[in-house]
């Protein structure tokens, strides 16, 4: 485990992305411009989805992998259902509901960054799992209209004869907010949508549209890479300093259940015999959260949930952990069990 972190955190773009953090930490005016930063991420989906697509068409659908995709939906079901009857109690419903669905879902750059993780250490793993990933969103949007309409149900149930009419004509509640509407929204959105697109043409071009691709997707990933994490520090670093009214209890909700989320589904790999470097993507998908489409997807579907709560504890508390100490401390689990 010692050697795995060490190599983890001397990797440059890690220590990239601590630049970051420390620059914003002592108010440096580096910035990177908006257009720039939208840039860097729309590439990193482009790259990871067209080299999934690749490696899907070489590899094809196999019973393993079936398997593999499966439980990574399976997860995106199960993360938003035990997250909220834990949250529920300890916070605003609403909040619980928007902070679930947002563990359900997944993290794009932890993902990639797992995959370094295994190129870097000579690990194998299956391009359907980028196919797990994409399918990883919805599940999660779902639970979280569901969730919330259970909480909005509740609350008019609650409310007394004589207010009960006036509150629900004034109440944000889920008038006007279909589960049909939502997932359209999902679906369409540029960055999902961008990463379905890249992952269904490296599949149709395979091996000839690698070669052609690989200036553009294989050698300057490690740089735009570095420079995506140098964003993503400051933007940490930015972050935390807004984040002090989470409480200890979402704070340590938001370090902790990453470990609880990946211990399941590193679980449910070995009972489906997965292979190590697809277990760990597994658990990396698992221990997550989602800090870009399914916070947009909240603040339309559950507009009563503090959009600074779920961002927050996604961005400034899960991201940084799973970057710089899950995806070493995951693997080391893995290994030990798979006998690596």
């Amino acid at each position: 485990m010692d050697l795995s972190l060490v190599q983890n955190l001397i990797d440059p773009a890690i220590l990239f992305f601590f630049f970051g953090l420390f620059a914003a930490g002592i108010r440096s005016n580096l910035d990177i411009p908006a257009p720039i930063a939208k840039f860097f991420s729309l590439y990193l989906l482009v790259a990871i989805g067209f080299k999934g697509g690749v490696a899907l068409a070489a590899s094809g659908l196999t019973v393993t992998a079936v398997a593999a995709i499966g439980a990574a939906m399976l997860m995106a079901l199960l993360v938003p259902a035990y997250s909220f009857l834990i949250l529920r109690g300890r916070t605003n419903p609403y909040d619980a509901a928007a902070i679930a669905a947002t563990y359900g879902s997944i993290s794009a750059v932890t993902f990639i960054a797992a995959q370094q993780f295994l190129t870097r250490n000579g690990v194998d793993f299956g391009g359907h799992m980028t196919v797990a990933m994409v399918l990883m969103e919805s599940p999660a949007i779902i639970m979280a209209v569901l969730l919330a309409s259970l909480v909005r149900k509740r609350e008019q149930a609650q409310l007394s004869p004589s207010v009960g009419a006036a509150a629900v004509a004034n109440s944000t509640s889920s008038k006007g907010i279909s589960l049909k509407e939502v997932l359209h929204e999902a679906f369409t959105d540029g960055a999902h949508l961008l990463l379905i697109g890249s992952l269904v043409i490296g599949y149709i071009t395979g091996d000839a549209g690698k070669e052609v691709m690989a200036p553009f997707t294989a050698e300057i990933f490690k740089g735009i890479l570095a420079f995506f994490l140098l964003e993503m520090g400051l933007l940490v670093a930015r972050q935390l300093r807004e984040s002090r009214d989470l409480g200890p209890f979402l704070m340590g909700f938001a370090l902790v259940m990453p470990m609880v989320n990946a211990s399941v589904a590193i679980a449910l790999a070995w009972v489906l015999g997965l292979a190590a470097g697809d277990t760990l993507l597994l658990a990396c998908l698992a221990a997550s959260g989602s800090y870009i489409v399914v916070p947009a997807i909240c603040r339309y579907a559950i507009p009563e949930a503090r959009p600074g709560v779920y961002f927050s504890m996604s961005l400034a508390f899960t991201f940084p952990f799973n970057i710089v100490i899950g995806i070493p401390l995951y693997y080391s689990v893995i290994a030990l069990i798979w006998g690596n």
